[in-house]
């Protein structure tokens, strides 16, 4: 169980007792972190229970890591880095080879790229704000694994292109096309829903 000592110690001197052997710092980190870490596996396998399995395995990889985090960045940040490359490993590996037809119009575009569009704010509208994560929820599932992986990287995790391709191993033109087509449906998707309500 993690004292109250810990509790009031910052990550990053958390990560220091951690990798002295002090167990109780790992566990505080873990209770600070799981819910993202476990959000963001969902969001890229649309699994509970591979999320689960794979976040639990982020957290595995990540204490027998631990002396190798430098802390250039936050320790939630390098957690995240983690798991997507678990969840990408993961969907490689499952995934049944296809090719993606729609890509190949991505470059008859000339780069033009439509941003999700503004949904705003209501004041009255706590529903619709449930709503609209059901909706942008259901429209993630619509979205190829690859595209959704690109949109999920960038949008939520703010990765440039170029770390996106790094991560997925895809050239940045591919990402950038991925990227493309899954705001291109996201967005129509929205805008449906916006008609609606």
């Amino acid at each position: 169980m993690s004292g109250p000592a810990f509790s009031t110690t910052d990550d990053a001197g958390l990560v220091k007792l951690a990798r002295c052997g002090e167990l109780g710092a790992f566990e505080e980190l873990v209770a600070r972190h799981r819910d993202k870490i476990y959000a963001r596996a969902l969001s890229l396998t649309r699994n509970e229970d591979e999320a689960l399995d794979l976040s639990q395995e982020a957290w595995v990889r990540g204490w027998q890591r631990l002396k190798q985090f430098q802390g250039e960045a936050g320790f939630a940040t390098w957690m995240t880095r983690i798991v997507i490359n678990l969840c990408l490993d993961h969907l490689r590996r499952q995934k049944r080879r296809r090719t993606d037809s729609l890509e190949a119009l991505a470059e008859e575009t000339d780069g033009w790229e439509p941003r999700l569009p503004a949904i705003p704010v209501n004041p009255t509208a706590g529903l619709e704000q449930v709503e609209l994560r059901r909706v942008i929820d259901g429209a993630l599932e619509q979205l190829s694994e690859e595209h959704r992986t690109v949109l999920v990287l960038h949008e939520f995790e703010d990765m440039e292109y170029k770390d996106i391709a790094k991560t997925t191993g895809c050239s940045m033109g591919t990402v950038m096309s991925r990227l493309f087509y899954a705001r291109r449906k996201m967005a129509a998707l929205l805008a449906d829903w916006r008609k609606e309500t």
